[in-house]
């Protein structure tokens, strides 16, 4: 049965040749890329992702049947679903809940999960079913189970899967839950960003196994690749790979409406103080300042509002409490104006966390990793995980 077209099948062994080529894709793995084609699991309507303008654009199969296969051999973002299905018509929706991820993203986290013959794997996030059809064309589709949350995107995975002749064990249900009746796995890979690891991927995870998770903090969107391994004792430790960005599950999303009754008058009775440490060195989406500033100051949102005119105002919010600061920066003015209220002094954490950062040479979010207890709760660390992080208990 020929499952994708001819000139489809030419898109693909060429994306796969690009892949092996960057490095991202191991020979192990190209076997299954070019035997599972990522056409064969994309809906007729898709919102290809220009990461240059940070726009989505609509890719119809009828209306373009050609551009539409050029854009599923890109090594681009497809959104496949807007606000949890509720979304219709081909402009964008508010909030993409459902995608099919780049394929060098694809291809450099199963090399990282460093799979062999008779694992056992649990997938957290089924999607488009692209990457649950990968890992059953390579370990076998009865050691693979994938557990999706929303009952129409793990129907057409499932039908697509079916069509394709692959049969990993699709669940419909909350990935936080994992699945029980299939555990232990040797591996876990995780599909959507989470900023809380629930304790039920560790239990299910055989000791020595490895979970494999973008997780990140609400002090941006940005999540970081770990490699954790789960111990004997049941806590799991490893290092931050690399960043990435990840549709967040759907109760670890941030809601930025929660924080509308934080400043009811602004400046209001604020304290009012002044910093000499620059907007740049804040750092912005994918640098190593955001990421490190999430690890200290924890249970913190943080947006910057950037005028026309060269000014800029850093807003930082509390999650357990009404606590609030705004950093306004002028340019060619050598110091900012720090307002701040409430129980925390937020921007007082966020200046410490970066000074101390700059104090240790600026390390690589690469010199970082994660303890997970038990519990789910989290220890960062630099370099060891005996050197936890000051200020960064949770």
């Amino acid at each position: 049965m020929t499952l994708v077209s001819e000139r489809e099948g030419r898109a693909g062994d060429e994306l796969t040749r690009h892949l092996l080529a960057r490095g991202v894709l191991t020979a192990e793995w190209a076997k299954a890329f070019r035997a599972v084609p990522r056409s064969l699991f994309l809906p007729d309507l898709f919102w290809a992702f220009d990461t240059a303008t940070g726009r989505s654009e609509a890719v119809v199969r009828g209306d373009d049947p050609a551009g539409w296969e050029r854009a599923a051999y890109r090594d681009i973002p497809l959104v496949t679903q807007w606000d949890d299905g509720r979304h219709t018509g081909i402009e964008p929706g508010s909030t993409g809940t459902s995608s099919a991820s780049m394929p060098s993203v694809v291809a450099s986290m199963l090399r990282d999960l460093d799979v062999s013959d008779g694992m056992r794997v649990l997938e957290v996030g089924t999607g488009t079913g692209w990457n649950a059809g990968l890992l059953a064309h390579r370990l076998g589709g009865e050691n693979v189970v994938s557990v999706e949350i929303d009952p129409a995107v793990a129907g057409r995975a499932a039908d697509t899967l079916t069509r394709a002749g692959l049969g990993p064990r699709l669940v419909e249900g909350d990935g936080r839950d994992g699945w029980a009746p299939g555990a232990p796995y040797d591996r876990v890979i995780v599909t959507a960003g989470v900023r809380v690891l629930p304790p039920s991927w560790l239990a299910q995870t055989r000791p020595g196994g490895t979970i494999l998770a973008p997780w990140g903090t609400h002090y941006s969107n940005q999540d970081a690749l770990v490699r954790l391994t789960v111990g004997e004792d049941g806590r799991a430790v490893g290092p931050f790979l690399r960043m990435v960005e990840f549709m967040k599950l759907r109760d670890q999303r941030l809601h930025w409406d929660r924080f509308h009754g934080h400043v009811k008058d602004f400046p209001g009775d604020a304290d009012v103080s002044r910093t000499s440490m620059p907007l740049a060195d804040l750092g912005d989406r994918y640098e190593t300042p955001y990421f490190v500033t999430g690890l200290c100051v924890p249970d913190c949102a943080h947006v910057v509002n950037a005028g026309d005119d060269g000014e800029a105002k850093a807003w930082f919010f509390d999650f357990r409490s009404r606590s609030w600061a705004a950093v306004l920066f002028t340019p060619g003015s050598p110091d900012a104006t720090v307002h701040q209220s409430g129980a925390r002094r937020l921007w007082d954490e966020v200046e410490r966390a970066l000074t101390w950062w700059i104090d240790h040479g600026r390390p690589d979010h690469a010199r970082f990793g994660l303890t997970v207890d038990r519990d789910g709760s989290t220890h960062p660390w630099l370099d060891a995980p005996s050197n936890t992080l000051p200020f960064a208990q949770r």
